[in-house]
């Protein structure tokens, strides 16, 4: 196998382990397991970053296999981009309720009406 052929199935090997993680991705943010969607995302940033550094990924985006893949990719990402954005915007929301309960028990007003003497 030529270099340039290796290139090209290295191209389209690292579209497919996108593809993988970004059905991972779902999977575990559906499971809410943050800790492993996290993991999951990291992985997935550094297989972007291969895809950049491979020149041969921009012939490899031009073919019809390509294409299909990136068909099945793009609603992935969009699915994962909208529950990780209300994941986080719940968690703000949670984060935000205990503060304000904590808040309270700080009030030096009320632990003094609240004593018994």
């Amino acid at each position: 196998m030529s270099a340039e052929a290796a290139a090209m199935e290295q191209a389209k090997a690292n579209w497919q382990l996108y593809l993988t993680l970004s059905q991972e991705l779902l999977k575990f943010i559906d499971q809410n397991d943050i800790d492993e969607f996290l993991e999951l995302e990291r992985q997935r940033s550094i297989v972007v970053g291969r895809m950049k550094a491979l020149p041969e990924t921009e012939i490899f985006r031009q073919t019809d296999e390509c294409r299909a893949l990136v068909a099945k990719i793009r609603p992935l990402d969009m699915q994962i981009l909208y529950k990780a954005k209300s994941w986080l915007n719940k968690s703000r929301q949670q984060n935000a309720t205990v503060r304000s309960y904590d808040l309270q028990s700080f009030n030096p007003l009320g632990n003094l009406v609240n004593r018994k003497y």
